[in-house]
């Protein structure tokens, strides 16, 4: 039979302890910092008078509403994520963690690591363990070939490394980012 409360489409409940880390750290953020700022802000709205055309009160009201559901989500998220705090027995297949290079058909190479959707970054080649790309390449191992499908067509890429290291090295290019 099944269960009406699982929720197909639901969120893989797995994260790194250092996007575990950075959840806690934006709840405190939130809890602690933002939230009495927009609190203070708003009563100082509040005493211009009448709070029916002030913007600033308005605002903060808004401001104050979405903060409210962003600690409750991270409130509640933050209890159902399991750590995945160690590498997997086998570390010549993907799995959650893993730092995978891939190759298309050009030559053109890729790297990302798999971590949780809510640590996902483009910016970092970090991909949700949801994502097609993701789902392609768990249980993979080099020089498996894996077909992703997309929206204009499917794309072959050939695993050429994977790795478990939690600190990516840094590119030339990122390290000359971070200089200026």
């Amino acid at each position: 039979m099944i269960n009406p409360r699982i929720n197909k489409t639901a969120r893989s409940p797995y994260i790194t302890p250092d996007g575990q880390k950075r959840l806690h750290e934006e709840l405190s953020c939130l809890w602690k910092t933002k939230r009495p700022q927009v609190t203070q802000a708003v009563a100082e709205a509040a005493a211009m008078g009448d709070r029916s055309e002030n913007a600033e009160y308005i605002y903060g009201k808004k401001q104050l509403r979405q903060i409210d559901a962003r600690i409750r989500f991270l409130g509640k998220r933050l209890n159902e994520l399991i750590v995945v705090d160690r590498i997997p027995d086998d570390t010549s297949k993907v799995f959650f963690g893993a730092w995978v290079e891939i190759e298309d058909s050009d030559g053109n190479a890729y790297r990302y690591r798999i971590v949780g959707p809510d640590e996902f970054d483009p910016d970092r080649n970090f991909i949700s363990v949801d994502s097609p790309m993701a789902k392609s390449l768990l249980r993979k191992e080099e020089g498996d070939e894996v077909v992703v499908s997309r929206p204009n067509g499917p794309i072959t890429f050939i695993v050429k490394s994977i790795d478990y290291s939690f600190n990516r090295p840094e590119s030339q290019e990122e390290k000359e980012k971070k200089r200026g």
